[in-house]
């Protein structure tokens, strides 16, 4: 692990997985997860070339919390964890609640993006037009009423939700979780996120279900790619039906039989796209 101290003095803690001298990819992980979230196949990340960059969201595992956050402060963590690493130019991808954190970057910061991917991403909370609760399970529904009542509300309600486990989801991503190589990955990236307490994972409901996310994905320019599953209820299809509308440069892969959990099967044809040219030919680090 390596720790970056941003110019506002918080620590933001870094993990590398794969080439260490291959193409860099910044990953944002979903949520309630830590810096340890990632495909759970490492050799994957060593087939393409990749340098996989991860890192705790303020207030997860041993990132220095940053209450009242917006999805838009992400950005900047970014570029230092970037700055810090000396990367000019790379491939950004977020998983759910860290889609939208990805999108903040290449919105903010476009001149450094290579290529953008989210997959099964959440669009804002005042995306218009989109009825946001809409085919969404009900956990996330109480959580999504909690946010907006604020913080507080927020805290109070995953308390009661507990971090002994994950928390309940539905058959067809018990199924997927279920999976060896995917639990023993997750058993610990969630634990990591939890570890020093609830702050995270309050900031991140707060600002992914119950805020703007303090900029337009309209104003992306740089090559996106979005993926969702069909039968997703943790983030319905139509978020992303949403975003691939809003966002002018993405393209949306949508696939009917999959559930949110679906994108764990999704990322090494996305990570492939990340890397490479638009024939899927790698290219060369920083170019």
């Amino acid at each position: 692990m390596r720790k970056v101290i941003t110019d506002d003095r918080r620590t933001l803690a870094v993990e590398e997985w794969g080439e260490p001298t291959g193409t860099p990819v910044v990953y944002l992980h979903g949520s309630p997860m830590s810096r340890l979230a990632r495909y759970p196949d490492d050799s994957l990340f060593r087939r393409l070339g990749v340098r996989l960059i991860t890192y705790d969201r303020p207030g997860f595992g041993c990132s220095t919390p940053m209450p009242g956050r917006r999805v838009v402060d992400a950005a900047a963590d970014v570029a230092a964890i970037a700055d810090a690493l000396g990367l000019r130019r790379f491939a950004v991808f977020g998983v759910s609640g860290g889609g939208p954190h990805a999108l903040a970057f290449a919105a903010r910061y476009p001149e450094r993006v290579t290529r953008l991917g989210a997959l099964a991403s959440l669009a804002p909370r005042d995306a218009a037009g989109l009825d946001w609760t809409a085919g969404m399970s009900e956990g996330n529904r109480r959580s999504a009423a909690a946010a907006l009542t604020g913080r507080q509300a927020v805290a109070e309600h995953l308390a009661n939700v507990g971090t002994a486990n994950m928390p309940p989801l539905p058959e067809i991503e018990q199924t997927v979780l279920a999976r060896p190589d995917i639990s023993a990955m997750l058993g610990p990236a969630f634990a990591e996120a939890v570890r020093p307490g609830l702050d995270g994972w309050v900031d991140d409901v707060t600002a992914l279900f119950g805020t703007g996310w303090g900029f337009d994905p309209a104003d992306i320019t740089v090559p996106a790619r979005l993926w969702h599953g069909g039968l997703d209820t943790l983030v319905p299809p139509a978020h992303g039906q949403w975003l691939a509308a809003r966002v002018p440069t993405a393209t949306l892969i949508r696939q009917a039989d999959a559930g949110h959990g679906g994108h764990f099967d999704a990322t090494p044809a996305m990570l492939a796209w990340l890397v490479g040219d638009a024939d899927g030919v790698p290219r060369t680090p920083g170019s």
